[in-house]
């Protein structure tokens, strides 16, 4: 790793951007979009779910969970994943549907803090496939924990369930395909305006064409006849 590489990949600002903000509200926006949808729709996959066994729907929850680890892996700032799960929520209960403001908002504001805690606990200083499915697992927790809290009369082998395939939604969902969502966009390129883009230009070699490569050692080359000119210079 050389020395720009190296200030390029741990320099880190949690300080919010206009851009961080109007990046997160957009991801918020559309992952409202998408819980919406998938609330006129998942009525029929619940119910198949539940004749299963009671609380085996809570597979499905991943599907509600995804937007605030990955608008948090995107921007890199402290309360992104609670920004864009809680604008999410907000505007998926907008445009109407049968969970009102406790199965809308107020579950979305938990799972939002809850996802919030997987990155906060590596000092929002990891942004990797580790800290995004602990993040993931913590939102399919901190949905089981709502639900369980407004449903007071589940038994105990259904709260064990749908604690269990909760938190296994959240992780493959919100966390593994999220984190790989973000990968997949960050080789487009339309993340080099943020540290998740531009640290990926550096590491990770599938990103980088023979050409980059080029660009690259030639920046670190005049780079390197900068600094011993300077030296020369002092002495």
């Amino acid at each position: 790793m050389t020395v720009n590489e190296s200030s390029v990949v741990k320099k880190h600002n949690n300080k919010w951007r206009v851009v961080d903000i109007v990046v997160a509200a957009i991801i918020a926006v559309a992952a409202g979009v998408i819980f919406w949808g998938w609330d006129v729709i998942c009525a029929a996959p619940i119910t198949l779910f539940e004749a299963v066994t009671p609380g085996f729907e809570g597979l499905l929850n991943g599907i509600w969970l995804f937007a605030g680890p990955l608008a948090a892996i995107i921007v890199r700032k402290p309360g992104a994943a609670l920004f864009a799960e809680t604008l999410a929520a907000a505007l998926e209960l907008a445009m109407g549907n049968p969970w009102g403001i406790g199965g809308s908002l107020i579950i979305g504001i938990c799972q939002g803090l809850t996802a919030e805690i997987g990155f906060a606990i590596f000092a929002y200083k990891r942004w990797d496939l580790l800290s995004t499915t602990i993040a993931g697992t913590l939102a399919g927790l901190g949905c089981f924990l709502y639900n369980w809290t407004v449903n007071p009369a589940w038994a105990g082998l259904r709260i064990v369930v749908s604690c269990v395939t909760s938190v296994i939604s959240g992780a493959l969902v919100a966390g593994v395909l999220m984190y790989l969502l973000q990968q997949a966009i960050a080789k487009t390129g339309v993340l080099d305006r943020f540290e998740s883009g531009r640290a990926k230009a550096w590491y990770d070699d599938s990103l980088m064409s023979p050409v980059s490569h080029s660009q690259w050692w030639i920046r670190d080359f005049f780079d390197a006849c900068s600094f011993c000119k300077r030296g020369m210079q002092e002495e």
